[in-house]
């Protein structure tokens, strides 16, 4: 694998490991419902994530990542319709998507 895709592998995975410590490593959803910081930053490192997400996808569009395209997605539209943004999507995401996304890119480093 080419240095900069493994460069903006490890973003990503620097950028998971980031949540976790924002949200003090637990999974609390009133802890990230009721601190606006929390939730800036956690949209912060989500935004970071798409972005490196697209980069890789420019030097490698079959880059085995489950829902590549939607993390990039997902980047926009936190940047561009931020008020369309709510609590429960992101959610989702930490709960749901951001683990696998932490084992993919690190299988991938692995290799």
């Amino acid at each position: 694998m080419a240095d900069d895709i493994k460069k903006f592998l490890q973003d990503i995975l620097t950028c998971v490991v980031s949540i976790d410590i924002h949200l003090q490593n637990k999974r609390d959803y009133n802890l990230y419902t009721s601190n606006i910081t929390i939730q800036r930053t956690v949209e912060r490192e989500l935004e970071i994530i798409g972005e490196a997400m697209n980069r890789v996808l420019l030097l490698k569009p079959d880059i085995e990542i489950s829902f590549a395209r939607i993390i990039v997605d997902l980047r926009n539209k936190v940047i561009h319709a931020y008020d369309a943004v709510n609590n429960d999507s992101i959610w989702k995401i930490i709960i749901k998507d951001i683990p696998i996304l932490k084992a993919e890119v690190e299988a991938l480093l692995k290799k």
